[in-house]
């Protein structure tokens, strides 16, 4: 499936001689892979990255359903500045989903808040989001796979 400890290609067979990476690596293809496919459901049906998913996932689920910028930032893993596009992208009026306000007690703090119309959206994303997840976890061999990778690389560290 996504093994990478024994690839071959033609009659050349690569053998690793680090099994922690190899098994790590064939995680990592697997999480790449279902990242793939979950952000090309969400650009088709919502014009939404997953990074722009997330976004409305924490600040939907957050207290007050709002976010310090400094917080979202750090939640989504991007720079300030990347973070900072990312929210006006999403406040624009094409999109809509989030608010920025500044923070009453703080004046330096901003804050972003999700819209009406970005909460409609993001609840209607997450059903697509799951389905997608669910089709895939589902996947034939997809489950004893990932959890014969995750014993060798505990295996490997000892």
């Amino acid at each position: 499936m996504w093994n990478y400890i024994n690839i071959k290609w033609g009659d050349l067979s690569l053998q690793h001689e680090n099994e922690l990476l190899d098994v790590w690596l064939s995680l990592s293809h697997i999480h790449s892979s279902l990242n793939d496919k979950l952000e090309q459901a969400l650009l088709k049906n919502f014009d939404l990255s997953l990074k722009e998913f997330y976004v409305l996932n924490f600040i939907s689920n957050s207290e007050d359903r709002e976010l310090r910028l400094q917080q979202l930032q750090e939640l989504v893993g991007l720079s300030q500045s990347a973070t900072s596009r990312l929210v006006v992208r999403m406040e624009a009026k094409e999109c809509g989903a989030l608010e920025r306000h500044i923070c009453e007690d703080d004046r330096r703090g901003i804050y972003t808040r999700i819209t009406e119309l970005g909460e409609n959206k993001y609840q209607r994303a997450l059903q697509t989001f799951n389905e997608v997840l669910q089709t895939e976890l589902q996947k034939v061999g997809f489950k004893s796979e990932v959890e014969n990778l995750t014993k060798k690389l505990f295996i490997a560290m000892t």
